[in-house]
């Protein structure tokens, strides 16, 4: 019954939220929780990058406006061979794309 309480409170407060709170709020719990996120990068309809095991994209924000950067950034494991492994010799490295340019595929890998 506590958790029934418990749960009915929490939809309760996030019904009174707006759509980004919301969204933020999900993105903080699945950050919590942990996401095996891949990334994969194409070049017209050729795969050509593929980054695996990241936690997050984030969003670039200018320091003095604070203004979102049409760009995203985050960790990842560069798979060189395409194999969902990290394989000897494959690091983690940070990278970014943008978002105007870049046909990219981002997406949760078990």
């Amino acid at each position: 019954m506590k958790y029934l309480a418990f749960f009915l409170g929490i939809l309760f407060l996030l019904s009174g939220c707006t759509q980004e709170s919301q969204n933020k709020i999900s993105r903080s719990i699945q950050n919590w929780t942990g996401t095996h996120g891949v990334l994969d990068v194409y070049a017209g309809s050729k795969l050509v990058k593929r980054f695996i095991h990241i936690d997050k994209l984030s969003t670039a924000y200018g320091t003095d406006d604070n203004k979102p950067r049409p760009y995203r950034y985050g960790y990842g494991y560069d798979d060189v061979n395409f194999n969902f492994k990290v394989d000897p010799g494959e690091k983690k490295v940070y990278f970014e794309f943008s978002d105007y340019s870049t046909s990219y595929i981002f997406y949760e890998h078990n």
